[in-house]
């Protein structure tokens, strides 16, 4: 999808406070900040503004023609989007990919490495621990994160299979599949990295019967929704041994709640949303931000566009 060239500055509304880095942003792309009663052609969102009034603005703003959303998913607009159709709606997928990526990494190795049981120890213990070279990997999604995964991952020699919505093959995986066949995959993964965006068709994506066909010495990383996975499946997973540990960035319910089975299994490591911080992620923000307002102002196709009917 391209944009119509405009002849003036692009008029920009941020919706919520404008802070320093977006202000920086606008100004980078070429285009002037004003208020929601400036007609503005463009809205964009920072993390933190309140999604229950995005409709409302939207409602009362017809000037605005582009969303720019400061999530790589969606779902927490879709309200907003199926109201709105008629406007372009770009996410920040992919921006964040380089911090999610490095998470996932480090989760995986730190599973492997039996970091989790470490942590938690009060004693010397046995040296125990597996390298990451070698080993074979299943990346879920093929998306910004999910393509620098692979990257990261090639890097230790391993093999990684890929799976996606299509079964384009991706660069530099051994296979490419869809969801149909991960059965097909997951008995043969070392390391299972869940990096797709929630939707309808992938809610519970792995649940008790995927579990049950990975590897009793596999392990599960998911940075990406909590709702790909089901948390008591992964509960009961690990108290079993069916698989050997997991890591979950994100969870379902999030936040986690004290007292959940999660916090005392000594397989399990939980970290807080906390792959792409804030402090991270909002310098990435506005560089997606101002160049995409550069493509804007020439014509040119938006990085990030929103496939609503795909649903990221």
């Amino acid at each position: 999808m391209t944009t119509k060239t405009p002849s003036a500055p692009v008029r920009v509304a941020v919706h919520g406070e404008p802070l320093p880095f977006m202000t920086e942003a606008i100004e980078a792309g070429g285009a002037s900040l004003v208020g929601l009663d400036g007609e503005p052609e463009v809205l964009v969102l920072d993390h933190g503004n309140p999604k229950r009034e995005l409709l409302a603005v939207l409602d009362a703003t017809p000037s605005i023609r582009w969303v720019q959303l400061p999530s790589a998913g969606i779902e927490a607009y879709a309200h907003a989007l199926a109201a709105h159709p008629e406007k372009v709606w770009t996410s920040a997928k992919g921006a964040y990919a380089k911090p999610v990526a490095e998470h996932a990494l480090a989760l995986s190795l730190a599973l492997l490495r039996h970091l989790p049981e470490r942590a938690r120890a009060r004693s010397w213990g046995p040296a125990t621990g597996t390298s990451l070279h070698g080993m074979r990997a299943l990346v879920i999604g093929a998306g910004g994160v999910g393509l620098e995964i692979l990257r990261l991952l090639k890097v230790f020699d391993m093999e990684v299979d890929v799976v996606r919505r299509t079964r384009a093959s991706v660069p530099g995986a051994r296979s490419t599949t869809t969801p149909a066949h991960l059965a097909e995959l997951l008995p043969e993964a070392d390391v299972v990295v869940v990096a797709a965006a929630l939707t309808a068709d992938t809610s519970k994506l792995i649940g008790a019967p995927e579990l049950a066909l990975m590897k009793p010495t596999a392990v599960l990383v998911n940075i990406a929704r909590g709702g790909l996975v089901d948390t008591d499946a992964v509960v009961s997973a690990l108290r079993s041994g069916t698989i050997a540990g997991a890591a979950l960035d994100v969870t379902d319910p999030e936040p986690l709640p004290d007292g959940h089975p999660l916090w005392d299994e000594p397989h399990a490591l939980i970290t807080p949303h906390a792959a792409d911080t804030l402090e991270m992620i909002r310098p990435l923000l506005g560089e997606r931000f101002s160049e995409n307002l550069r493509r804007y102002s020439a014509g040119r196709e938006l990085e990030g566009l929103v496939d609503a009917a795909a649903g990221y």
